[in-house]
């Protein structure tokens, strides 16, 4: 059993959205995306709003992050690209590798100009079929958190199942908010619609 390639940083094209490589030009747009409050709460990234509705800055630490995704041997960064504008509209991101059982975690996150459009579900769908294919992984995993109704439809829609809840994931706002933990395997995977 060999390794799956996380090295090699393909481009996938779908209908909607273009999954390709990150550059060092990718930065200050990704900046403005992290800066976003829905983004910002939605990822668990802050514990308040006043923390969401504060930007993120635009800052060496975070430049030097994107330019150096492509580098990275042991997981896939992939700029989401809106196809008919080509404009970067988020990310999607597979991490946490584990050999021995060939998982990994799936991270994602869109934009307030990629929202609604259908492009997370063919940017998840995408990456996912990449994935459980032609990159051999068995199963990939996931954590919702309550508050994020919309990501989870998405990740219904690709296939992905309930496996365990995990209460007080994340305290926002002084609230405790509940985490679902998801799996998916290539059996699972649904199908793209036609």
């Amino acid at each position: 059993m060999t390794d799956p390639d996380l090295a090699t940083k393909p481009t996938l094209r779908g209908d909607l959205v273009t999954l390709r490589p990150f550059t060092a030009e990718d930065g200050p747009l990704m900046g403005e995306i992290l800066s976003d409050p829905e983004v910002r709460r939605l990822t668990g990234s802050v514990a308040s709003t006043e923390e969401a509705e504060t930007p993120q800055p635009v800052d060496e630490r975070l430049l030097d992050w994107y330019a150096s995704r492509a580098d990275q041997p042991d997981r896939l960064d992939l700029a989401v690209e809106d196809a008919a504008t080509g404009r970067l509209v988020g990310e999607v991101v597979l991490n946490e590798y584990d050999a021995d059982t060939l998982t990994c975690n799936l991270r994602t996150l869109v934009g307030p100009r990629g929202r609604d459009r259908g492009l997370g579900t063919e940017a998840v769908r995408l990456v996912c079929e990449y994935a459980l294919g032609p990159l051999g992984l068995r199963r990939l995993t996931l954590e919702v958190y309550d508050f994020n109704p919309r990501a989870r439809r998405v990740y219904e829609k690709v296939g992905f199942v309930p496996v365990a809840t995990h209460e007080a994931a994340l305290l926002f706002d002084g609230v405790a908010v509940a985490a679902t933990e998801m799996e998916l395997t290539a059996d699972g995977l649904s199908p793209a619609p036609r």
